[in-house]
């Protein structure tokens, strides 16, 4: 009985629809291109959502290898990854498939986040011998344009800004490779690369909290602990409830997958950079360990989605994966700043 009323009522709109149309050859080919159109959506979506591989180290062949070099070049290649990658940027999208993914505008933030601080970095530490000396020309313009929003789609566009970013990045290597022209320096100290890593462990450490509240949890309030004349501007709980936004779950194993994936070439580099740093604080296999630990967060996802279990319950919790792979590799970072601050 219904499944004869929902056949009349189908066989109605068809015939509607092909009066309106001109005809039933016209709305056949109208709903073939329809179909059409939105499996070539859904293929390409699935196409440009594909991971970038790792990026190869710079190999200066023959010649002599210039400190800061691999550094340099690595921040350029994972910076053309975001842009280059199948599908290009995504984030500023707003046509199918690229304004109907997630996932992928999630990596993206995360591994841009990484390009940011790596970028403030060498230009306000790798490439100064003191605090009182003149910042690098072309860094100084370079990392303003990374810091451009992500979401902007023209006028001008994002892409065109980290494009310009790179530019100025290649500028500052060629320089950095001229010898008899010593303006542009990288300086591998073990204070400049301490510096970094604790604008890596800040990140990794939100990251942890977020993708652990993805179960949600009552935490106390610790923002005042340890000092007994600290103030705030204005008074909290002393007691939260800290819960992921269900929406948001994906967004930040995304990014915090994003970020990881950056750091892991970032910190490749930084180990052939800061080889003589390391060696003399026998700190690379601190290093190494890190790498080891991040590595973990790049498994595939064999699942279609980001699971969200309880903590102990039937189903996986990949947040909670994540964040105990990144929160690792985040104690790591602390103990090796420690070793690289002492004499």
């Amino acid at each position: 009985m219904v499944k004869g009323r929902l056949a009349e009522r189908w066989q109605i709109m068809r015939e509607a629809a092909e009066d309106w149309m001109g005809g039933r050859q016209t709305f056949k080919w109208l709903l073939t291109a329809i179909v059409a159109y939105l499996l070539l959506v859904l293929v390409l979506g699935i196409y440009w959502s594909r991971e970038p591989s790792d990026i190869a180290l710079y190999d200066s062949g023959d010649r002599p290898m210039v400190v800061g070099t691999v550094t340099t070049n690595m921040l350029i290649g994972v910076s053309e990854a975001l842009l280059d990658k199948p599908g290009g940027f995504l984030s500023n999208d707003i046509t199918p498939p690229g304004v109907l993914l997630d996932n992928m505008p999630a990596w993206e933030y995360g591994a841009l986040i990484q390009v940011r601080d790596l970028t403030r970095a060498m230009r306000e530490s790798f490439s100064r011998s003191q605090s009182q000396s003149t910042e690098d020309v072309d860094l100084a313009k370079a990392e303003p344009r990374f810091n451009f929003s992500n979401n902007s789609w023209a006028v001008p566009a994002s892409e065109s800004e980290y494009r310009d970013g790179i530019k100025y990045l290649k500028r500052y290597r060629d320089r950095l490779a001229r010898v008899d022209d010593p303006q542009a320096q990288f300086y591998a100290r073990a204070d400049n690369l301490r510096y970094w890593l604790a604008s890596v462990e800040s990140r990794l450490g939100s990251l942890s909290q977020r993708l652990s509240a993805s179960v949600g949890q009552r935490r106390l309030n610790t923002d005042l602990a340890n000092d007994p004349s600290a103030r705030q501007s204005t008074a909290t709980p002393s007691e939260m409830m800290i819960k992921t936004p269900w929406l948001q779950i994906d967004d930040i194993f995304y990014e915090a997958r994003g970020g990881s994936w950056a750091l892991i070439q970032f910190l490749r580099a930084i180990e052939k950079d800061f080889a003589d740093v390391l060696a003399n604080k026998n700190a690379r296999v601190s290093l190494q360990q890190i790498i080891r630990e991040l590595e973990q967060t790049q498994q595939p996802m064999y699942s279609p989605m980001v699971l969200n279990g309880s903590g102990f319950g039937v189903l996986a919790n990949h947040s909670l994966v994540m964040a105990s792979y990144i929160s690792r590799a985040n104690a790591a970072i602390i103990d090796l700043r420690e070793l690289l601050s002492k004499g």
